[in-house]
C-alpha cells in the first residue's frame, strides 16, 4: 500500500484526556514524521500538529480514533503524493 504524506490538525479541550491521546501517539509513532504541540491559555485549550508518512488507511483510523476521544477534534490534510 502507498504511503501519503499527511498532517493531523488535534485541539484538545479536554485535557483529562491527553493520556490517551498519547497513548495513541505512540501506538502509530513508527509513522509519525514530527510533532508539535502549543498550548494556548488564552482559551485553554492545546493545539497539535501531527506529520505522518502512512498509508490512507492508518491516517485515517488515527484520526478517528482521535476524533473519538472526549474533548477532542482533529482533521486531516493529505498530499496527493
Amino acid at each position: 500500500m502507498e504511503n501519503h504524506v499527511s498532517i493531523i490538525g488535534i485541539i484538545v479541550e479536554n485535557l483529562d484526556s491527553t493520556d490517551k491521546l498519547n497513548d495513541l501517539l505512540h501506538e502509530y509513532g513508527s509513522y509519525i514524521i514530527g510533532r508539535m504541540g502549543l498550548p494556548y491559555q488564552k482559551k485553554n485549550v492545546n493545539i497539535i500538529s501531527i506529520a505522518l508518512d502512512a498509508p490512507n488507511d492508518v491516517i485515517n483510523t488515527l484520526a478517528g480514533k482521535i476524533g473519538m476521544l472526549d474533548g477532542i477534534s482533529s482533521k486531516v490534510v493529505c498530499s496527493s503524493k
